[in-house]
């Protein structure tokens, strides 16, 4: 049984997704529905340590000596959600 989904994604991914789905004959829903059962089997671990979405990032980011990744993820997510309520007041 299909269910309908809804998805908040950027305009411009989409549209590349689509033209990417058009290229090899899939509708884009066919290509997230694929992706989501890959992931989603018993062997998910496997997958993603070896996907090649993965693999071809590996080592394509380096951060900076005492990069605190932990503390950059907090500033930011607190300058989108709590700036961002004070400026809307």
């Amino acid at each position: 049984m299909n269910t309908k989904l809804t998805l908040t994604i950027e305009q411009k991914v989409i549209e590349r997704a689509k033209i990417f789905a058009r290229s090899r004959g899939h509708s884009l829903s066919n290509i997230v529905e694929n992706y989501l059962k890959t992931i989603t089997t018993d062997d998910q671990d496997k997958y993603l340590n070896d996907a090649p979405i993965t693999n071809s990032l590996r080592g394509s980011f380096k951060a900076p000596m005492g990069f605190d990744y932990k503390k950059e993820l907090s500033e930011a997510l607190r300058r989108k959600y709590i700036e961002s309520e004070k400026n809307s007041d």
